[in-house]
């Protein structure tokens, strides 16, 4: 039997498992390809999974079950996310990998219990537009020169105001932890994307102050998502792909 696996979970969440050593039905949700979800005891864990057929194609709505499932499984336990894809050839790869990650398991656990993550877009208006020389025909010597200069005070000028929004974030939302991107978007605006780790307790008190933010920094477009399983914030690598859980 192969196992589509969405996420380790705290085996004690789960009342049901106390007397069962083989994997039990949860309620009545289902999974990737409509398949029934299962809680299957390793350890002090509880894999939720789904039987998988191999032959089965994942389409794009089956990611958004998968995270869906995750989402639903946060509301019980402190989760560990699998890749999207992860697929266990049988019972014993999938109690092997368990025990082989149980140390690296429980520590993510144990550190990430009664926390989520916050996620933010924070869009503001681009330092300087590049050269339209820089978009011109290829030049050398002095021109060259001259390009390059003007390209890297654009590029300095662009990072001193990025760095200046997330300092401003960060010092507005205080988070336990941050992930953060920062990219130039398809119409010329700078995007930060910003992951928090934050008490799970605090979500409201977080939300608040998304609203004081989205009012204090005007010159901004704040968006906010969550609260999410923490997915930026875990240590190791149990988020196998689908090919190291068939190796």
């Amino acid at each position: 039997m192969a196992w589509y696996a969405y996420c380790i979970a705290e085996k004690q969440a789960f009342p049901e498992l106390a007397h069962h050593r083989k994997p039990v039905p949860f309620d009545s949700q289902v999974g990737v390809l409509g398949n029934q979800i299962f809680l299957y005891p390793a350890s002090d864990f509880a894999v939720i999974v789904s039987e998988h057929n191999p032959e089965d194609n994942l389409e794009q709505k089956s990611a958004v079950d998968h995270a869906r499932v995750i989402a639903n499984c946060f509301e019980h336990s402190t989760v560990l996310p699998f890749r999207f894809g992860t697929v266990f050839p049988d019972d014993d790869a999938l109690r092997r990998s368990v025990r082989s990650n149980q140390r690296q398991f429980t520590a993510n656990v144990e550190r990430l219990r009664g926390k989520a993550e916050m996620h933010l877009k924070v869009v503001f208006d681009d330092a300087g537009p590049d050269s339209p020389k820089y978009h011109s025909s290829p030049c050398v010597g002095k021109e060259y020169l001259s390009r390059l200069r003007e390209t890297a005070t654009v590029q300095r000028e662009r990072q001193t105001k990025a760095k200046a929004v997330f300092v401003q974030v960060h010092r507005m939302f205080s988070p336990l932890e941050e992930d953060i991107t920062c990219r130039r978007t398809d119409s010329g605006k700078m995007l930060l994307d910003i992951a928090h780790l934050i008490e799970h307790e605090s979500v409201v008190r977080y939300q608040n102050k998304y609203s004081c933010a989205s009012q204090t920094m005007r010159d901004c477009q704040i968006m906010l998502s969550g609260p999410w399983p923490p997915y930026h914030f875990i240590h190791g690598t149990h988020r196998v792909s689908a090919q190291a859980a068939h190796a």
